[in-house]
């Protein structure tokens, strides 16, 4: 189990502290029209506050490509986070990030004030890591603290540069339960251990599937990376998304499975449609007997029981990446049905983040769930079992 020094390790009364969030919100017209990321980074926020920090608050919004895009400023958040935090964040207007307002700001702060500084990726040298940037960062603090779980898997100024300019780091509490529930779930799981995955294509999930054998009790297989499989065991997927020159890698992961005794379950049958819009017919089809001219959006009704009885016993259940197209109401039957099944266990239930995170929320299902993981791609990492530089690079205990 990783050890890193969190937030409870720190003395931080009197010290300025810059805490990386994840605070890559939805915005449209200038309101965020989703604050979850947000609202997961008051814990954190509220604890250095208390323990009276200088807490100055820094974040990514988008892609605005090393240059300063208004409609990717984070004055939004600065004014979200004043009214949830019933005390004024001041927003320090600088393109270049660290500028004349952020060192004025930081200057003029008393213990438990907050600063919010401007998107870090206004500067080009934020994604390439770049020593210059991560030293302008670290010269507005003496304690650093990564609670952005959702940006860990990426070795940016912001994430992993500006560890090594400051006198210690530590985890908030956001990254300390990613760290806990993810990397228990898969390298310690109470058994049995269940796996889901889905999503589109297999390829995004290569390494996920193979490091998961190697874990797992049962590996479930839904969306639309499962007709590549389908295709590996000799079926016909119509017009279905297939990665064919994944065909020989399912093979394999299917003789894999077999030789290490995992249930490995993939869609027995299958909803089809010529077209892909919800309001058009569809019906229902064995998975490998897809006609031409027809493709696959979800999976069927005996493949929804088929993979509900395979969560149903378990006690440890990790997924990632929807079963259908649930954003289509008549597509999202799958992922609903598997939804529903974690919701009513007694088990650890963990969503890897990105879509099936959505899903989960949208059905109406999150707050069933032990954990919903802030991060897609890094959860994915974790799953991989790879090591994280935003992670690996704060100090251990």
């Amino acid at each position: 189990m990783l050890q890193k020094k969190t937030v409870d390790d720190l003395q931080v009364k009197g010290k300025r502290v810059l805490v990386r969030c994840d605070f890559n919100v939805p915005l449209q017209d200038g309101v965020i029209t989703d604050d979850n990321r947000i609202t997961a980074a008051l814990p954190t926020i509220k604890k250095l506050m208390g323990d009276g920090g200088k807490v100055i608050l820094c974040s990514h919004m988008g892609k605005p490509k090393g240059e300063p895009k208004p409609e990717l400023s984070l004055a939004p958040v600065a004014k979200h986070l004043s009214e949830l935090l019933g005390k004024e964040v001041v927003f320090a207007k600088d393109d270049t990030v660290v500028g004349e307002n952020a060192k004025a700001a930081v200057a003029k702060m008393q213990d438990g004030d907050v600063v919010l500084l401007e998107n870090t990726r206004y500067r080009k040298e934020e994604t390439k890591n770049e020593e210059n940037f991560s030293k302008e960062l670290a010269s507005l603090a003496d304690v650093y603290v990564d609670d952005a779980f959702g940006s860990s898997h990426r070795a940016h100024c912001s994430t992993v540069g500006v560890t090594e300019f400051v006198k210690e780091s530590a985890v908030g509490y956001l990254m300390e339960k990613e760290i806990a529930f993810l990397g228990n779930a898969v390298n310690n799981p109470v058994r049995p251990f269940v796996a889901i995955l889905g999503g589109s294509k297999v390829s995004d999930k290569i390494n996920v599937i193979n490091n998961l054998l190697e874990k797992v009790d049962t590996l479930i297989i839904g969306g639309g990376m499962a007709y590549t499989f389908a295709v590996a065991q000799g079926g016909h997927v119509g017009e279905s998304l297939l990665e064919e020159d994944k065909v020989p890698y399912a093979k394999e992961m299917i003789e894999k499975a077999k030789a290490k005794g995992v249930n490995f379950l993939l869609p027995v049958d299958t909803v089809i449609t010529k077209e892909f819009k919800n309001d058009t017919e569809y019906k229902t089809v064995p998975t490998g007997e897809i006609p031409e001219g027809w493709m696959g959006l979800d999976i069927g009704e005996k493949t929804r029981e088929l993979f509900a009885d395979a969560i149903k016993g378990a006690k440890t259940v990790v997924w990632n990446g929807p079963m259908g197209v649930f954003e289509m109401e008549n597509f999202a039957k799958g992922t609903k049905a598997v939804a529903e099944a974690m919701a009513s266990i007694d088990a650890t239930t963990i969503i890897g983040g990105g879509d099936s995170a959505a899903a989960v929320n949208q059905l109406g299902f999150g707050d069933k769930m032990t954990h919903i993981s802030t991060g897609g791609g890094a959860s994915l990492e974790f799953l991989e079992g790879k090591e994280l530089p935003g992670v690996a690079a704060v100090d251990d205990k």
